[in-house]
């Protein structure tokens, strides 16, 4: 069974999966953590420059918290 099966079950009102699918997701995560970190500093490039910068502090502050859970901030 994939992750992507993984997912799908976890929507289907069976707990039984739910430890194993966030470790599967936390270990995905970690292993990434640079390529996710490029990705939100790319997502917020594009909301500064779609909005004007009007947002800055906010989208900053999820620049943030996320860089903080992947340990690169």
């Amino acid at each position: 069974m994939g992750i992507v099966d993984d997912i799908k079950n976890a929507f289907d009102g069976d707990d039984s999966n739910d430890t194993e699918l966030i470790n599967k997701g936390q270990d995905l995560a970690n292993r990434n953590a640079d390529r996710i970190d490029a990705g939100v500093d790319q997502a917020a490039d594009f909301v500064d420059d779609k909005t004007g910068g009007k947002f800055a502090g906010q989208v900053d502050q999820g620049q943030d918290l996320i860089k903080d859970r992947t340990g690169n901030l």
